[in-house]
């Protein structure tokens, strides 16, 4: 099998993006279920998700869980961060395994992260620990109101 070295996707890698970002094969073997469906072998499959990864194509891949459904609570969060501390409150934010975003923004609130815990008061002392930790305040903006989009490219040709 040939690999692409640039960003651009080939026929086979389109078709497996389709399948995979809301309809990944919840199945023993789901790169056999894959290749099965494009065309290739379980292997074949593998690697090329592997190489999609690699190049960045693929930023994640794993389940999408209801967090309200389960009983957790989430919440929107935004700070200032100047320039200087800007490395230590990221380090401490992304080491929190609640944390499910992370962006920096062009906005006086430079740092937008979003935050699911077990339950509301995990939520607020894991905030309160991360400015005891950074000096940085945090912004809470739990949702009044839930908007979800879901979003699905058909990037098959």
């Amino acid at each position: 099998m040939t690999q692409q070295t640039d960003s651009a996707l080939d026929t086979l890698d389109r078709k497996i993006l389709t399948i995979i970002q809301s309809g990944f094969p919840v199945e023993p073997r789901p790169y056999q279920v894959i290749g099965d469906a494009v065309g290739l072998s379980e292997e074949e499959a593998l690697e090329r998700v592997r190489a999609m990864k690699q190049r960045k194509l693929i930023r994640r891949m794993g389940a999408n869980f209801n967090s309200k459904g389960l009983g957790w609570r989430s919440t929107l969060c935004a700070a200032k961060v100047p320039e200087e501390k800007m490395d230590e409150f990221i380090n401490e934010v992304n080491s929190h395994p609640g944390v499910t975003h992370n962006y920096l923004r062009d906005h006086m609130f430079n740092i937008w992260f979003t935050y699911i815990g077990p339950n509301w008061d995990n939520v607020c002392q894991t905030l309160d620990a991360i400015t005891a930790m950074t000096g940085i305040e945090i912004l809470n903006l739990p949702a009044k109101r839930l908007y979800k989009i879901k979003v699905d490219f058909n990037l098959d040709d």
